[in-house]
């Protein structure tokens, strides 16, 4: 997994088991290679630079996760049934029938002698849905004892199965907050203490709450270009200081959520935002529901988890994608299989 939030590459080696029909888990390792910085400022940009130059980041980013992969299966002495990867999404306007991951599977497939599953969102696009979120099979799946599960990565997104399985984005979270942080000189907003020093600033949390995207009903989801558009001409054009922008955000997430979550509901928090122990208790405070913090191999990994059970099911050829979530005219089995095994 390679998120919006660019803190790194999450790499799971995971298990599965199927048990009287019913899938069971197990993350055996993982870890977060950190990106440098010029990686950092790679894929920051890709959406900016020419043809020709995005299929060579492309190329070269396969041959990054291919490497990094090997890297990590060598120090575990193992050999993995499969490779699935999620990418590093460039483009996302379902709108117009685009999604863009990069990272070519072919290169891993080649480079770890693996089969190797990608391009999980092309397909869902196809028939008209968003091609996000795809986790949500994996909420419906392996974490259905809970009402909600909500991931705080560079977007929030919420699942729920009661009744039926419906999941969507509801705001971005790091995307925004990270680069916030960068102005006064640090990666991120540990533990929320920029945003705490600061105070709400009602103007520009009512300019935000107002935006459209609030009131649409699902399905949705968020890209880069929508925060481009949207956030950023609201905050770059306020002249309050930097942590009272971020501690207006930290409110505007809160209010987004909460809004999109029953009272009394139990919710599962994963993604780097479970860290933030500012913005958790905030959401605590603008809700009712009851929030759960996992251990954190699920809090980093449940991601890259779930996309390695993606890989399973489409190998499996079982329905991976759910037309109730993303809006498409029916459910498929996304993902485009590499023979690493010739």
């Amino acid at each position: 997994m390679s998120g919006t939030s660019l803190d790194g590459l999450d790499i799971a080696l995971c298990s599965f088991e199927n048990v009287n029909d019913k899938y069971q888990y197990n993350i055996v390792n993982a870890e977060t290679v950190s990106y440098c910085q010029e990686w950092r400022a790679s894929l920051g940009g890709a959406q900016s630079i020419a043809g020709i130059a995005l299929m060579n980041l492309h190329r070269d980013f396969g041959i990054y996760i291919g490497e990094k992969v090997n890297e990590f299966v060598q120090k575990l002495n193992c050999k993995p049934d499969y490779i699935a990867i999620h990418g590093h999404t460039v483009f996302h306007q379902p709108e117009l029938k685009l999604t863009v991951q990069i990272g070519d599977p072919a290169f891993v497939a080649a480079i770890c002698g693996v089969d190797v599953i990608g391009d999980f969102r092309s397909f869902d696009v196809a028939l008209g849905g968003q091609g996000a979120p795809l986790v949500p099979i994996g909420d419906e799946l392996l974490f259905n004892e809970y009402d909600y599960c909500l991931n705080l990565g560079g977007f929030a997104n919420i699942s729920s199965g009661k009744p039926g399985r419906v999941a969507y984005d509801i705001c971005p979270v790091n995307i925004v907050l990270n680069e916030l942080a960068k102005l006064v000189g640090l990666d991120f907003d540990e533990g929320g203490g920029i945003g705490k020093s600061g105070n709400v600033n009602k103007a520009v949390l009512a300019e935000l709450n107002a935006l459209e995207f609030y009131s649409l009903k699902y399905p949705k989801s968020l890209g880069r270009e929508w925060v481009e558009q949207q956030i950023w001409p609201i905050l770059n054009n306020s002249s309050i200081t930097v942590s009272d922008k971020m501690r207006t955000f930290y409110e505007h997430i809160a209010m987004q959520i909460a809004n999109n979550i029953a009272e009394e509901a139990t919710v599962l928090v994963t993604g780097g935002g479970a860290y933030n122990e500012f913005f958790i208790e905030l959401l605590k405070q603008q809700s009712k529901s009851h929030i759960i913090l996992p251990n954190n191999l699920i809090i980093d990994f449940k991601e890259a988890l779930i996309f390695a059970f993606l890989g399973l099911l489409r190998i499996e050829n079982k329905i991976n994608t759910l037309a109730s979530v993303t809006g498409a005219k029916a459910n498929s089995v996304g993902g485009c299989i590499y023979k690493g095994r010739i």
